[in-house]
């Protein structure tokens, strides 16, 4: 009876992840369905296309060179989109998932990095997608000689895209990975000062890997991962202080109930 509790207790986190699981594709595939029927996988390509377009020379678009191409890439994008409104449901699965396994003060953390994970990423795609986009597709485009007609390929296009995303997501991400850090006790504000030349060369390098090779998009994304890591680290610098404040007081409470004993 003792050695089946175990396994009788996988089994049964087997099927709770099943549950999660089964109820997060649920909710994406419920909102690709309505993406789908409206506005439509064209529409919201064109709405991801937008930057390209309004860079472009006017009436010249975007090509496809595959067969299929011309529905797949849309239906690719629908399904992106599909998944990041859903996004809130699959982090709440995800969390209840995990949470009945972590301590009180655990959860309390957890919760707030993960609200504020999805809000970051998202603020990430949005600064990629309003700002360094219609900048920088502006700049290759001057910068073309006229004897070239752009023509970007819409399967190239989705995947700069993606790239792009990611990793103006990731990088809005620095912030919570400071707190992280300085939270759970790994490395202190002190250190994390003390590595900023490195953490400035790291976003420049990191910058040229990910970003076309011209120093506007690269510019762009290492200056503001520099940014938010400055932010991480003053925010982790609140929260160590008031951590120091609350240790400090309960000190100070617990000598005077031990001098009033004493009395």
């Amino acid at each position: 009876m003792t050695q089946d509790a175990p396994q009788e207790t996988f089994i049964s986190h087997l099927i709770e992840l099943r549950t999660r699981l089964v109820r997060s594709a649920v909710a994406v595939l419920a909102v690709f369905v309505v993406l789908f029927i409206f506005p439509g996988p064209s529409a919201i390509y064109d709405a991801l296309a937008q930057p390209m377009l309004a860079a472009l020379p006017q009436d010249t678009r975007m090509i496809a060179t595959g067969v299929i191409t011309p529905f797949m890439v849309p239906v690719k994008v629908t399904m992106l989109a599909a998944f990041v409104l859903a996004l809130p449901v699959v982090l709440y699965q995800a969390w209840a998932f995990v949470a009945p396994g972590l301590y009180q003060h655990e959860k309390r953390l957890a919760l707030p990095l993960i609200a504020s994970s999805t809000i970051l990423f998202l603020l990430g795609m949005a600064f990629c997608y309003f700002v360094v986009f219609r900048t920088v597709f502006h700049f290759i485009a001057n910068f073309a000689p006229q004897s070239i007609t752009p023509a970007p390929d819409i399967e190239a296009y989705l995947s700069f895209v993606m790239t792009m995303f990611i990793a103006f997501g990731v990088t809005f991400e620095v912030p919570v990975a400071v707190v992280l850090l300085v939270k759970t006790g790994m490395v202190t504000v002190e250190k994390l000062r003390g590595a900023r030349s490195y953490v400035i060369v790291g976003a420049f390098i990191i910058a040229a890997v990910v970003t076309p090779p011209d120093v506007l998009s690269q510019f762009m994304l290492a200056v503001p991962l520099c940014i938010l890591y400055e932010m991480g680290l003053w925010i982790a610098k609140s929260i160590e202080r008031k951590r120091v404040d609350d240790e400090d007081e309960a000190a100070e409470n617990s000598s005077t109930d031990v001098s009033t004993k004493t009395d």
